[in-house]
């Protein structure tokens, strides 16, 4: 395991020793040395940006080195910092492990190569006063500015640069902070800078690509319960080195395609904001032009009544050496034809007025008229439109009662036939009656005629017959 630590302003991470390189995802750390010995659990490769032309490790540049090193370093820290937004899907907050490297390398990528301040009375030479100037190219670098100054718990200037850029990251506008300093190295970043920094090379457009990047991510970062002006700070680069025994890489949990659709909505909306936010900067240096322009146009107006009132004077005076009044005296004169000419036009003026009046009444009676015309139209229109509504409500009625009238017809044929098979009925009914009579009777005679022929047919009862007759015969 590779530990560096961050106690204070002279720890450095910029592996002087070391080549950084990076192979995918992985860090890989080379010993600028003649027999190129590795370190510890660190593959050995040969960093990417050795060309076969350039000269041996160990003959070049340590500043371009310790850039390279920032670089590639910044890139493993930024990759990680976005893949682990990505995979759980939330806002990052002061806990989260990358997000503290990525504040350590951006700190150390700032102050590389930071003129240091010459004397009580020199210039200063702090983060913090540089990124004060940021606030004159950008509105929205005011806000944080003012809450950064505001601050009760930060009391030296490191802290409130690591304010700042925690602050600025969670606008995400720390990309375009970043983009203005650059845009000014020559003549504002040359006065904080040595000549080799990292901030006045090539490898700055780099990170600045690399910040663009954390516009996707978000970040809820208490600066209030944060001990900045103290930080300390490890990264331990065991997260970022391959093991020399093999090449697996840890799997990476597939993202959700919901996760994915929400960020890229997102994204959507913070570009828009981003554009809408340059366009009412863009109308805010307008209206300041405007502005400007109207004070000088104020200016202006100024000279020029000033100057009037020095060629009335002239005029005055050339009048009075003519013997011609002079132009109060022609205004005043002016003024009492015009009372004249009133007082002869009140009359008019009175005339007009009873006219006008007449023709105010006039028109008044005449709306109302035409008010109450309109009316009587649209009352007759509605009147005309009922009795069509009554007249079609009186055909479709007569409809009903003709086909009612068949219906009853109908049912009346319908009776007549009911009754007719009704009375049929009752016919065969009748009929039907009197055969079962006729059949109850026939049967009584036939069940009496079985009767006399079952006796007949017993000898008791002829015997039972003789006794009883001549027992009667006896009485």
């Amino acid at each position: 395991m590779v530990l560096i630590e961050m106690a204070g302003a002279e720890d450095t991470i910029y592996l002087c020793n070391f080549r950084v390189s990076v192979d995918g995802d992985w860090l890989c750390l080379k010993e600028l040395a003649d027999g190129g010995s590795s370190i510890g659990v660190a593959r050995v490769e040969r960093s990417a940006s050795t060309s076969p032309g350039s000269p041996p490790p160990s003959e070049r540049d340590p500043v371009s080195i310790e850039r390279s090193n920032l670089v590639n370093i910044c890139k493993l820290v930024v990759k990680e910092l976005i893949e682990s937004s990505l995979k759980f899907g939330r806002q990052l907050d002061s806990d989260s492990v990358p997000l503290q490297h990525f504040f350590i390398v951006l700190e150390h990528v700032l102050r590389h190569g930071l003129k240091p301040k010459r004397g009580i009375l020199g210039p200063k030479k702090e983060l913090w006063d540089l990124f004060q100037m940021v606030e004159k190219w950008s509105y929205e670098a005011q806000d944080i500015t003012a809450s950064v100054r505001d601050l009760p718990t930060v009391k030296t200037h490191i802290g409130r640069a690591r304010a700042w850029l925690r602050l600025a990251l969670m606008q995400k506008k720390l990309a375009d902070y970043f983009r203005l300093l650059i845009e000014r190295r020559d003549d504002l970043l040359t006065e904080f800078y040595e000549s080799g920094a990292l901030m006045l090379a090539d490898e700055a457009i780099v990170i600045m690509g690399l910040l663009v990047g954390l516009n996707v991510i978000d970040c809820n970062l208490c600066v209030k319960e944060e001990d900045l002006d103290s930080q300390m700070g490890v990264i331990d680069f065991s997260l970022y080195l391959r093991n020399a025994g093999g090449d697996t890489s840890p799997d990476d949990s597939p993202e959700q395609s919901d996760m994915t659709t929400v960020l890229d909505q997102k994204n959507y909306i913070e570009e828009l904001n981003r554009h809408l936010n340059a366009t009412v900067t863009n109308l805010q240096a307008k209206m300041e032009t405007l502005t400007t322009t109207n004070a000088l146009m104020k200016e202006d107006l100024a000279i020029a009544k000033n100057s009037i009132l020095h060629l009335q004077e002239d005029n005055d005076r050339l009048r009075k050496d003519k013997g011609l009044p002079t132009q109060q005296q022609q205004e005043q004169l002016d003024k009492e034809a015009k009372k004249a000419s009133r007082i002869s036009v009140i009359g008019c003026e009175e005339e007009m007025q009873d006219l006008k009046r007449q023709l105010e009444e006039e028109s008044a009676h005449r709306k109302q008229v035409e008010k109450e015309l309109e009316l009587q139209i649209q009352m007759k229109a509605e009147s005309e439109m009922a009795a069509k509504l009554l007249e079609k409500d009186i055909h479709e009625k007569q409809d009903t009662i003709i086909s009612l009238r068949q219906q009853l017809d109908d049912i009346k044929v319908i009776n007549l036939e009911m009754y007719r098979k009704l009375q049929e009925c009752e016919q065969e009914i009748f009929e039907k009656g009197l055969m079962v009579e006729r059949l109850q009777e026939k049967t009584s005679k036939i069940s009496s005629m079985l009767i006399n022929l079952k006796n007949y047919s017993d000898p008791n009862y002829t015997s039972n017959t003789k006794n009883s007759s001549s027992h009667s015969g006896q009485k």
